[in-house]
């Protein structure tokens, strides 16, 4: 029986970097995993593939309509078992990537699925580790909808989107959340007809409304077709096909759409199966997941919990930020999150990226606040790169000029948010970044210039 100050089961982004940071602190520690590679569903069938299919994607995208603006004549064509052989590639890189720096850090893969007998033991088959502390990462695994059967073939999780045989002619996502319009736009660029269905009336829920409205408008113009208010009564298949009925919510009237695909990506739940919970004595919430306290522990003495399996957004640096937080807490050191700072980026083209508040939300919350905008057509960079659609959105404190939020459409926004990120983290307000000198030129600039639109005006605008 092997002895571990920390054991962590799942080897997800936060299994894997609580265990690192966990060793780097010096607690002798082993991670449980029973996939043949490391980096859990994001790694493996998650965030990475996806990136590739869709950087992949949009460079076709730029072929077919950019390269003849700026002089560039090419032929084109799409070898879609290379495209999967490139993106099993990514994911080969990435996984191997963990598994080395498991080996650098010292750190037992302990290869299996693990189970929680009792406090301080994990069972990984026939063996029983003894730990001091547990933790469980076991993330998350694709939902699906009451009569709508996944077979991973014709209609498919995010999970199976990744590995179609053949690009559908047609496809239905039941879904606009952020997974089904990163996969609809890939197989979109890839020639499909691509119809998204969405229970609500407008796409990606919780983002701020004027974003929702605008990346809406920008996906219809891609080509992307959307039924709103529409609850999804079932999938019929039948000779290689689907029939997708559904019904309009505000008339109740029913319609079908046929589809050669159908993603269903209506969202995820924790993946708590198999770690014998129940028998532990762990409380869970009413939505399935594990409850914690604000240091992670849950209702069983040495044992926490960190990720898609615990409340919160259920977003991979999200479970990174848990998982050096409560390795730092096993240390005895402050491990903390700022759950007010954690930014969510849908990965199309454009980018959509956010951080903080909404609009909506401080409306709610009867906040008085003021608005910087700037859009990207004022910005030198994406005119010339043909990337002007979109703009920056800061939201501040009308009395404090703080950052209360922020909200991007326009290239790339995803990495563009975490300016305002960090200077959320310091308390910093829109003035702060208006009186920093940004490069030109630079997509960034349009970010100081929507701080100067909290004051007293863009330059550009």
């Amino acid at each position: 029986m092997a002895s571990y100050d920390l054991i962590v089961i799942g080897a997800g982004p936060g299994g894997y970097v609580c265990a690192i940071k966990a060793a780097q602190l010096g607690l002798k520690t082993a991670v449980v995993e029973g996939r043949e590679t490391l980096g859990g569903t994001c790694l493996n069938v998650g965030c990475i593939p996806s990136k590739a299919l869709l950087h992949a994607t949009e460079m076709l995208a730029e072929t077919q309509h950019n390269f003849a603006k700026m002089g560039l004549t090419a032929e084109t064509s799409v070898d879609w078992q290379k495209m999967l052989s490139y993106k099993d590639e990514s994911i080969g890189q990435n996984t191997g990537g963990v598994e080395f720096l498991f080996k650098k850090n010292k750190i037992d893969w302990l290869k299996g699925w693990g189970s929680i007998p009792e406090a301080g033991k994990v069972k990984v088959g026939d063996e029983v580790h003894e730990a001091k502390n547990i933790v469980i990462a076991s993330g998350s695994e694709p939902s699906s909808l009451k009569g709508v059967e996944i077979d991973e073939k014709t209609v498919v999780s995010s999970t199976g989107a990744l590995t179609l045989g053949s690009i559908p002619e047609k496809m239905v996502v039941i879904g606009a959340g952020v997974i089904g319009l990163e996969l609809g736009s890939v197989y979109r660029r890839l020639g499909s007809e691509v119809t998204v269905i969405e229970y609500l009336d407008h796409i990606t829920p919780g983002l701020d409304a004027e974003l929702a409205r605008n990346f809406q408008k920008i996906l219809t113009k891609q080509g992307i077709q959307f039924v709103l208010g529409a609850a999804v009564q079932g999938v019929e298949l039948a000779d290689g096909r689907a029939t997708v009925t559904y019904e309009a919510r505000k008339d109740g009237e029913t319609a079908s759409i046929e589809a050669d695909a159908v993603l269903v990506s209506t969202g995820r739940r924790p993946f708590t199966d198999g770690l014998g919970l129940a028998d532990l004595g762990v409380k869970m919430t009413d939505r399935g997941q594990i409850e914690v306290d604000a240091h992670f522990a849950t209702s069983v003495a040495g044992v926490y919990a960190i990720g898609d399996a615990v409340p919160g957004p259920m977003l991979a640096h999200k479970a990174e930020d848990e998982g050096i937080a409560v390795a730092e807490i096993l240390a005895g050191q402050a491990g903390h999150v700022n759950y007010e700072v954690i930014p969510a980026v849908v990965y199309t083209h454009p980018e959509v990226a956010s951080v903080g508040a909404s609009e909506e939300t401080l409306k709610e919350q009867g906040r008085a606040y003021k608005v910087g905008k700037f859009p990207f057509m004022g910005n030198a960079r994406a005119k010339a790169n043909f990337q002007a659609e979109g703009f920056v959105k800061i939201l501040v404190d009308k009395e404090t000029d703080r950052i209360l939020g922020a909200h991007i459409i326009g290239p790339m926004a995803g990495d563009l948010i975490h300016e305002v990120c960090v200077a959320m983290e310091f308390g910093a307000a829109a003035e702060d970044l208006a009186r920093t000198c940004h490069a030109h030129p630079t997509y960034s600039e349009a970010v100081r210039e929507a701080a100067l639109a909290c004051g007293d005006g863009a330059i550009h605008a």
